[in-house]
């Protein structure tokens, strides 16, 4: 068979004249021309290179966890992609993902009290907010806010898809990298998320060794599936086929674990995809036609944030289900040791 051809290399002209843009704009933040607010508080950026799909939020999920663990009190701020609302806002137990994003209300649905979560375009109006507002603040965690220089935070940890390298990737819009690679230098760590759980010392070696990094900070890890839950109800059946539903930048893992295990179909929507009622009905349509018996929806625990309020007003004679995850750093405890130093804890 021959090779397969990707199209969007015929769009690398534009990619330079992206690249080149992007470039002059750190160029200038480098040098000073523009101007970056040094938080003055300890602050820890998960960011990328990358559009979408690397892994981020359950990266946001674990560092808070580990800061709540060590009794401090952080904060989470995030631009809250996918919106329905600009500005400022505080998010709520009771925000919805329409006003908020989902991955904000994911932050706040699990922490509850423990943390505050604002979401700004502008990170130093959020960041602004959060000092004045909350003192006591010990940590501000910045969600995706590698390339948002206006701010600078005091660490900053770099994400990148074990099986989709930034080193492997174009700019956009021949590929999907936001900066080019050099933009690394600017990270304090860097986790290859989505990693095999029992990758080789070899293959890690040589991932170090292309991603032209520091190899004492270079981390790997890889996401440990739970028990599904249901939305409301469970089932009284042994589950035989699935219908994955899914509005995120990269499902293939997921589909892949349920795979292994079950009848899967895959019905996929673009990452942080507002679902409408419409999309609910054309979801159970598909249910109802995809397989024989012993069926049941998957979605993640992502786009249950979106989903949530249609399921538990309207569809509740349907088997709703959410994958919880967690992430597990395969070097734990040196991750932890470089957190502790920065925070100096």
């Amino acid at each position: 068979m021959g090779k397969v051809v990707n199209f969007r290399l015929l769009l690398l002209p534009f990619s330079w004249i992206y690249g080149g843009i992007v470039a002059l704009r750190n160029l200038c933040y480098d040098f000073g021309v523009l101007s970056s607010y040094d938080i003055p508080k300890k602050s820890i950026c998960v960011g990328n290179l990358s559009v979408g799909g690397t892994g981020k939020t359950p990266h946001v999920d674990l560092v808070t966890s580990y800061l709540i663990d060590k009794q401090l009190l952080p904060s989470i701020l995030s631009r809250g992609y996918g919106r329905n609302t600009s500005g400022l806002l505080e998010v709520k137990e009771s925000s919805t993902a329409a006003e908020i994003g989902d991955e904000p209300l994911f932050y706040k649905t699990k922490f509850k009290e423990k943390i505050r979560v604002v979401v700004a375009e502008k990170r130093k109006l959020g960041v602004d907010y959060i000092l004045d507002n909350y003192p006591k603040n010990d940590v501000i965690v910045l969600d995706d806010a590698f390339q948002h220089r206006a701010v600078k935070a005091g660490f900053n940890i770099l994400i990148t898809d074990y099986s989709h390298s930034f080193c492997d990737d174009y700019m956009l819009p021949a590929g999907n990298l936001r900066e080019w690679t050099y933009g690394k230098k600017r990270a304090d760590a860097i986790i290859v998320s989505k990693s095999p759980s029992k990758i080789s010392e070899e293959e890690m070696q040589n991932i170090r060794t292309k991603l032209k990094f520091n190899s004492n900070a270079i981390f790997f890890s890889h996401i440990e599936y739970r028990e599904l839950k249901p939305f409301s109800k469970g089932v009284d059946f042994k589950i035989e086929n699935i219908l994955l539903v899914t509005g995120i930048g990269n499902p293939t893992p997921l589909f892949t674990e349920l795979g292994s295990r079950y009848r899967v179909e895959l019905l996929r929507f673009k990452d942080h995809h507002v679902f409408t009622p419409k999309n609910i009905a054309e979801i159970h349509e598909k249910f109802d036609t995809f397989a024989n018996g012993n069926k049941i929806i998957v979605t993640t625990e992502k786009d249950f944030m979106r989903l949530k309020n249609f399921i538990e007003t309207n569809s509740a004679s349907y088997p709703w289900f959410y994958q919880p995850i967690n992430t597990i750093i395969k070097q734990q405890h040196k991750f932890n040791l470089c957190l502790n130093e920065y925070l100096k804890i």
